[in-house]
């Protein structure tokens, strides 16, 4: 999960790049980079490290032209940050080409072994956007003749990604001397959408991972980026667009609307706002059939994506919702910090309950989803300790019991507190009086409803179906024994939860 945009517009993007990455923040933490092009020259700043961070005015005072590419990172990598691995990357041949990348590339050990030996190309990071990179390069250089870059030759290129490539990618890149080049994965699991603004020099437009980003940089939405598709704007504003892919799936991941996207995001033709609100109808439906004697003094949100859930679920119980947790905003999301004790001790500088609306109150508390259980056994103590009576502990998601290969921070079955336990044991291991999971047939519907086209998802952690087919039980153990997970069993640490440290997958 990280924040990609890319811009070509009638004027000087950097702002533009700069404004869209800090919207994209909650896309990536970790680094922040941006490109742009002036006629056939490339300028480039990146870094470790929040966006109003990376940037300082000398910085963006050298990022001139008039198209652009910028990225966020996601901070997978469990240890320091690795700043050789910021985006976007560059390469010089055949073209000149940045790219900026969205995603986890599931075959990308095989893929550079064949750049290597075969495609005679380097790899300089452990980043599987660099492969990405360097297998479009390939083909690129394959497709063309003499050298020669067109809309055609592009789109052939793009093609040969897609043969070649396996996982989830949406991607910006830029091609000096001719323009912006977007696509997305066959089965469409990455989100990625245009937006375009009509000046009096003429049209711009805007690609991004969401809508928010065009919304709030005064474009108007276009569309979504199809599944396999791959979009093409030169840099006079002409915009072309064409299917690359032999086969396509429109399977988007259901954790975006989950968790990853901003409530006020479009995408696939999905409010995610409009997603969140209908899991808490759903989560009440279950919770009055399935547990019609809880007696429920307050719904209290787990801020910030669980509260459109925890409000309809509120609403649809007639239950006062109240507000419990106060928020710092100056602390980063938990969820995708790199390692069990950063989040533990994130919990509580970043949330402070206000004690009277727990003191002698049963409170049902709403988050959107359980991953490793750190977070909600901090909170639901932190509850106990503010005098509630009982603590119910609603998820507006299933149990997320698998490993998650497409470039979310569950690649190991080890962290995940349901892979291995049943609902009781975790209920107990949180430390919740009752504990309520969403249905994964709920919650698929409750996307579905918002967009009836939408059949597919990608809902891998919570079944273990992997949407693209390539996953095998081998390739999943391979996954944990070249990053170095102990099994369970093997030294849990607090809580029996395990302190694992994740390896880099953009």
């Amino acid at each position: 999960m990280c924040g990609i945009l890319g811009v070509v517009a009638t004027t000087p993007v950097n702002e533009l790049l700069y404004d869209g990455l800090q919207v994209l923040q909650h896309r990536g933490q970790d680094a922040a980079g941006i490109a742009t092009a002036e006629g056939g020259r490339f300028h480039m700043h990146k870094g470790p490290g929040l966006v109003r961070d990376v940037f300082r005015t000398r910085n963006m005072r050298d990022l001139v032209g008039n198209w652009g590419i910028a990225h966020c990172r996601y901070p997978t990598a469990g240890s320091a940050s690795n700043a050789a691995e910021a985006q976007p990357f560059y390469v010089n041949s055949p073209f000149g080409l940045m790219l900026a990348h969205n995603g986890n590339l599931t075959n990308s050990e095989p893929l550079k072994r064949d750049m290597f030996l075969q495609d005679l190309r380097h790899m300089n990071t452990n980043s599987d956007s660099e492969v990405l990179l360097n297998v479009l390069a390939h083909e690129l250089q394959v497709a063309s003749t003499k050298y020669q870059v067109d809309a055609e030759t592009i789109f052939k290129a793009v093609a040969g990604v897609h043969r070649r490539v396996k996982g989830a990618y949406a991607v910006v890149a830029m091609i000096a001397g001719y323009g912006l080049l977007a696509f997305r994965d066959p089965f469409g699991i990455r989100p990625l959408v245009i937006g375009r603004n009509e000046t009096a020099q003429g049209m711009e437009y805007l690609v991004a991972s969401e809508s928010v980003a065009i919304d709030t940089l005064g474009f108007h939405f276009l569309r979504d980026v199809e599944p396999g598709e791959a979009v093409l704007i030169d840099t006079r504003g002409q915009f072309v667009s064409r299917q690359c892919a032999e086969k396509t799936l429109h399977a988007p991941c259901m954790f975006e609307y989950v968790y990853l996207a901003r409530p006020d995001s479009l995408m696939d033709g999905v409010s995610v706002y409009e997603s969140r609100v209908k899991m808490g109808e759903f989560l009440a439906d279950k919770i009055r059939h399935t547990m019609p004697h809880l007696a429920i003094d307050a719904v209290i949100p787990i801020p910030d994506s669980s509260r459109p859930s925890a409000l309809e679920l509120a609403r649809r119980l007639d239950v006062p919702f109240r507000e419990g947790f106060v928020k710092n905003r100056y602390i980063g999301r938990t969820f995708i910090m790199p390692g069990q004790a950063s989040r533990r001790k994130s919990v509580r500088q970043k949330l402070n309950a206000i004690a009277q609306e727990f003191k002698g109150k049963n409170v049902m508390l709403v988050d959107d989803s359980i991953v490793r259980g750190t977070t909600s056994r901090e909170i639901i103590q932190m509850a106990r300790d503010a005098g509630a009576k009982k603590v119910y502990f609603a998820s507006a998601s299933p149990p997320v019991r698998h490993a998650n290969v497409y470039g979310i921070d569950m690649p190991s079955r080890a962290e995940l507190i349901a892979a291995y336990r049943n609902d009781e044991e975790i209920r107990r291991e949180i430390g919740a009086d009752v504990l309520i999971y969403q249905d994964l047939e709920a919650l698929k519907k409750a996307v579905h409803t918002v967009n009836p086209s939408l059949t597919r998802f990608d809902t891998s952690c919570f079944d273990g179906q992997y949407i693209t087919g390539d996953i095998s039980p081998d390739y999943l153990v391979s996954v944990e024994n070249t990053r170095g997970r102990p099994r369970p069993g093997d030294g849990d640490g607090e809580g029996g939860q395990l302190d694992l440290n994740l390896v880099t997958s953009e």
